[in-house]
């Protein structure tokens, strides 16, 4: 028995011995980012520009993996489920790890619970945008025109839940007024009408908007973050411009499967903040709109923290619930 024993301890030593050399030779293979946006678009610029900086860094490929649909969820889901040894990681946003655990009835996955923050990267403003036969020229003078015109002014948005969505319900609360939401599949097509005039009123994310801005063909009124965004300086937030504490954005972060290990989050850590506090990758972000953050794990569990009650009395709000 003794002789038994003495071999079951030598064993689990040396267990123990190898584990974290396994982890101190992470990465050994490519490791995949889970996206859930189409190819193409923004955030699979913003995914697609941090991988390839990460991997340099690393010494290993960042393979994107798009996986769009269902708010974020089916991305979000296939990350949570694969295997947390830190080659499976997820570009999150407010969406797929804070607003759906509300907006969803059911969910095959749990944001709080499946996964651990990574590195916080940035956030982005959505944009008071209206078109140009609305006679307002500020915040105060569209809320007194939608004050003095209940029910005849239309918000466009990208779908129900999404960031465009919420932020017109959160400005009706907050400003008093009843403009009526108009849900579109996509920003692509809530931005066609409102071009087209069909719908006075949207708040699309920047990046999707600042051709149309600066061409002229709808007009800015603010940002629904508490800061000014760096892509549009001039332009003031909704806080500023008399509705002080309003603060809603997009924002992304990375995070991984929860019981990854935590010297192989460290590593990933250290990798992604150095990536993301890169010049030529902070300019590249900054032009499609993100404030880049750089944030640590630590912080950026801190913030989504913060975020879950805001989300979720806004999504209370709109009375927005789905299957």
């Amino acid at each position: 028995m003794a002789r038994l024993m003495r071999s079951f301890c030598l064993g689990v030593a040396a267990l123990l011995c190898f584990m974290p050399a396994l982890a101190a030779d992470y990465p050994t293979k490519p490791v995949t980012l889970v996206l859930a946006f189409p190819p193409g678009g923004p955030a699979d610029v913003l995914g697609r520009t941090i991988g390839k900086k990460a991997g340099d860094l690393l010494g290993q490929t960042f393979i994107i993996e798009n996986r769009p649909g269902a708010g974020g969820n089916i991305a979000a889901e296939h990350a949570a489920r694969a295997a947390p040894d830190g080659y499976t990681l997820l570009l999150g946003d407010q969406s797929s790890l804070v607003a759906n655990a509300s907006l969803y009835k059911k969910l095959n996955y749990d944001s709080s619970r499946d996964f651990a923050p990574i590195a916080f990267i940035g956030t982005q403003a959505n944009i008071l945008i209206v078109h140009p036969s609305v006679p307002a020229n500020t915040v105060s003078e569209l809320v007194a025109l939608a004050k003095a015109n209940p029910g005849k002014l239309n918000f466009a948005s990208g779908g129900y839940g999404v960031a465009s969505h919420l932020s017109g319900e959160l400005f009706k609360s907050r400003a008093g007024i009843n403009i009526v939401h108009v849900a579109y599949k996509g920003t692509g097509p809530a931005t066609q009408d409102l071009l087209a005039g069909r719908v006075q009123i949207s708040f699309p994310a920047s990046t999707s908007v600042i051709g149309h801005i600066k061409s002229g063909k709808v007009r800015a009124l603010a940002v629904t973050t508490a800061k000014r965004t760096a892509i549009l300086p001039d332009i003031p937030t909704v806080a500023e411009s008399g509705l002080p504490g309003f603060d809603l954005a997009t924002w992304h972060g990375i995070v991984a499967p929860a019981a990854t290990p935590k010297d192989i989050l460290a590593t990933l850590e250290r990798t992604i903040v150095a990536a993301l506090r890169d010049p030529a990758v902070r300019e590249a972000l900054t032009k499609i709109g993100e404030d880049v953050v750089a944030g640590s794990q630590e912080e950026f569990a801190a913030f989504i923290k913060s975020e879950t009650p805001k989300w979720r009395a806004i999504v209370k709000l709109s009375g927005a619930q789905l299957d």
